[in-house]
């Protein structure tokens, strides 16, 4: 008889992670310096790993709004928008956030993936929602939730999507939702065509902005504004939890929708509303972002930097054109080898892993913040260059040409960096990692006597380690030195391996 719990008994993947160090994620943020700089165990980090794209969550006026909401209204409502939840507070963020976005109409909603849940009530029977594949989770999920018929194109292939549209019911209610910006990868959605697409076969377009809103466009309205696009967009969405250093979210649009949407979302009328802190802070950032757009001119200078900083040391930052910039790595073990190496070298970043991202493209996601000095984010590039080398992922010496990047300023209404498709980042990485570092390979670097008996011990101990014994690989890395001489990186390599073994053939454990 099999049992709902036996998925989480038998997850192999946690388990490799955490017993060979490289398991990444819940790490507890013990203090924070000015949001660019945390402390973690004890020790100090730069934090490349932010979506605070405008460094406004330290930023005293925001924190001192948020103060005084909490002392005047108390720290919740404890109730819905529909019922006790609204205050004075949530009615003025709306009204402001309207007359921001050039929407007649605007709703805030407790959290960004909540906002997009309420797409749902908007969705009938005889819609249908066309998708791109690489859409944030909350839009797959609130299209899910619909009666709608979902129809997914291809990431950014306009050439699809027409081809999906034009095979849809001609009668059928029709909407394109897209990411503005794609968190992962960090490219804007082709907007220009997904409008002359919605206009010719009669369908409204949807933007999801969280990466965009307070970013993108002059006055950083996001990819609508950077587009010219305002009155072609039907719906825009964003979050608070990114440049407006706060908690929630916002969907602006005709008022006719977004009445229907006040009174028909559930995740509106079932859950409790925003706090006061959170809409007082969001209403300050608000405040800040229309008065100081050197904040987004600073953050996208520090794009580039960082961009071109990495494409010249031979890393491939792909298809990115924002504060959003991927350090793509390849292989998922190797990701996490990068990860604990900048940490414990004093830099936070984020791994990127699928299903975030397609097999074969693990990356290390970093987003900047335009408080970031110029002596942190030096120190970054020189963090990741060495360990870029050390790991094969970039070439000893750097590539003599290299692409720039050109960022989405105001005007210039590029969507992607194209030239990554064809470019050649030189990693040594990437190559090796379709199969990782081959044991033939370190036969020719050693004695046949010592890569036998190699080989028999990584099968060996690798197997032991998928049954539930993973200090053997912690064992053989320590080995007497005099066997490995010439092999540095032997403990890193068996970590690797180890955690492909265990992949590729599962873990049999005899605990039960």
């Amino acid at each position: 008889m099999s049992d709902v719990f036996d998925k989480c008994r038998n997850w192999k993947d946690y388990r490799i992670a955490k017993a060979t160090g490289l398991y990444p994620y819940f790490r507890a943020i013990e203090a924070s310096h000015g949001a660019t700089e945390v402390e973690i165990e004890g020790k100090r980090v730069i934090m490349v790993g932010s979506n605070n794209y405008l460094g406004l969550s330290s930023d005293a006026r925001v924190k001192e709004a948020a103060i005084k909401a909490t002392e005047k209204f108390g720290t919740t409502s404890s109730g819905s928008r529909l019922l006790n939840g609204t205050l004075a507070l949530h009615e003025e963020l709306e009204a402001r956030l309207a007359k921001f976005l050039n929407r007649e109409s605007a709703i805030v909603i407790s959290t960004g993936f909540q906002t997009n849940l309420a797409l749902a009530s908007i969705l009938g029977r005889h819609d249908i929602v066309f998708s791109d594949r690489q859409n944030h989770a909350s839009l797959v999920d609130g299209i899910r939730l619909s009666f709608a018929t979902e129809r997914k194109f291809r990431h950014n292939d306009m050439d699809h999507l027409e081809q999906l549209l034009s095979q849809a019911d001609p009668d059928a209610g029709k909407i394109i939702v897209t990411d503005g910006v794609f968190s992962m990868e960090g490219d804007l959605c082709n907007l220009p065509r997904i409008v002359e697409l919605a206009k010719h076969y009669n369908a409204r377009v949807m933007t999801d902005d969280a990466h965009a809103m307070g970013v993108l466009g002059t006055l950083g309205r996001g990819t609508s504004e950077y587009f010219d696009l305002e009155k072609e967009t039907d719906l825009v969405m964003g979050t608070f939890s990114k440049s407006f250093a706060s908690l929630g979210g916002v969907l602006a649009g005709p008022f006719e929708v977004i009445n229907y949407i006040r009174h028909k979302a559930r995740s509106v009328i079932f859950s409790a509303s925003m706090t006061p802190g959170s809409i007082a802070a969001a209403l300050k950032a608000l405040e800040i972002i229309e008065a100081e757009p050197e904040r987004r001119a600073r953050l996208l200078d520090i794009a580039e930097k960082m961009h071109n900083g990495f494409r010249a040391m031979g890393f491939d930052t792909g298809v990115s054109v924002t504060p959003v910039v991927p350090v793509h790595i390849g292989d998922q073990v190797k990701c996490f080898r990068f990860w604990r190496a900048l940490h414990e070298a004093g830099v936070f970043a984020n791994p990127v892993i699928p299903p975030a991202v397609e097999p074969g493209h693990a990356l290390i996601r970093t987003s900047y913040m335009a408080t970031h000095t110029d002596a942190q984010l030096d120190r970054v590039l020189d963090t990741f260059e060495t360990i870029g080398r050390k790991l094969g992922v970039i070439p000893e010496t750097r590539p003599t040409v290299y692409e720039p990047v050109q960022i989405a300023r105001p005007g210039t209404r590029i969507l992607s960096n194209r030239a990554s498709d064809t470019w050649s980042a030189g990693s040594a990485g990437l190559l090796a990692d379709k199969g990782g570092i081959t044991l033939d390979q370190l036969s020719r670097m050693s004695s046949r006597e010592v890569a036998g008996r190699f080989f028999d011990a990584v099968e060996q101990l690798t197997w032991r380690a998928a049954n539930l014994q993973p200090d053997d690989l912690r064992k053989l890395s320590s080995a007497p030195w005099k066997l490995w001489e010439k092999r540095g990186e032997i403990p890193g390599i068996l970590l690797e391996k180890g955690a492909h073994f265990f992949m590729r053939n599962g873990a049999h454990s005899d605990r039960n």
